[in-house]
C-alpha cells in the first residue's frame, strides 16, 4: 500500500532495538483518513470471506479494527490484556508476549462474544515475532470459530513472525512489509 509506505518514510523513525516509531499517525495519535484507507484496503483483500467478527488485541489495533469493521458491517472484539471488574462469565484466555513492552500478558476475551458460528478476521497494527497473532489464533481455535485470515498494517519481514503465521496455514495480508530497517534507512518488499 503505497500511501502507507509514503507515510512511514515521511513521519516514521527507527529506534534502537528494531523499533519503528509511527506514533504520530498509527498507534498513539491516529490519522483517521489514513485508517479509512487502511480499512478499505483490508475490505478489498478479504471481501471474498464471510466475516462475522473482527478481533484485535488492545490497544493499538482497536482503532484500525473499528474503521475496518465499518466496511464489513460487523462488530469488533478486542482481547483485553488484564482482567477488569466488568468482565463476567466464561473467558477464553491465552498468553501473549509483547515485543515492544517486553512483557507477557494473560489475554482474555469473553466467550459470549465468540462462537463456533463466527468467521473471524484478525487485525493488528504490527507483526514482528507473531506472538500477538498466535495468541488471537489460539482464542479463535478454542472457540471453534473459523479463522478467515489476518490483516496487518506493518509487518517486519526481517523477523520471523510472518513466516511462522503463514507456515500455520493462515491467510496473512500485510499492507506494508519492511525488509530491512536501520536508523538511516528502510527498505520495503
Amino acid at each position: 500500500m503505497q500511501l502507507l509506505k509514503d507515510r512511514i518514510m515521511k513521519d516514521g523513525t527507527v529506534r534502537p532495538g528494531n523499533i519503528l516509531k509511527v506514533d504520530s499517525f498509527l498507534n498513539h495519535q491516529m490519522d483517521i483518513d489514513l485508517f479509512n484507507e487502511i480499512g478499505k484496503e483490508f475490505y478489498r483483500r478479504f471481501a471474498d470471506c464471510p466475516i462475522t467478527k473482527i478481533i484485535t488485541v488492545e490497544a493499538s489495533g482497536i482503532g484500525i479494527a473499528c474503521i475496518t469493521a465499518q466496511y464489513f458491517h460487523v462488530p469488533v472484539i478486542f482481547a483485553k490484556k488484564s482482567l477488569t471488574l466488568n468482565l463476567d462469565g466464561d473467558l477464553y484466555t491465552t498468553k501473549v508476549d509483547s515485543f515492544t513492552h517486553k512483557k507477557t500478558y494473560n489475554v482474555v476475551l469473553s466467550k459470549k462474544f465468540l462462537t463456533p458460528e463466527d468467521h473471524v478476521l484478525l487485525i493488528d497494527d504490527f507483526l514482528a515475532n507473531g506472538c500477538a497473532l498466535q495468541g488471537l489464533i489460539d482464542i479463535v481455535q478454542k472457540a471453534g470459530a473459523v479463522l478467515e485470515g489476518a490483516g496487518i498494517v506493518i509487518e517486519k519481514g526481517f523477523q520471523d513472525g510472518g513466516r511462522r503465521i503463514r507456515d500455520m496455514g493462515v491467510r496473512l495480508e500485510s499492507l506494508c512489509i519492511i525488509d530491512t530497517m536501520t536508523e538511516d534507512a528502510l527498505t520495503f518488499r
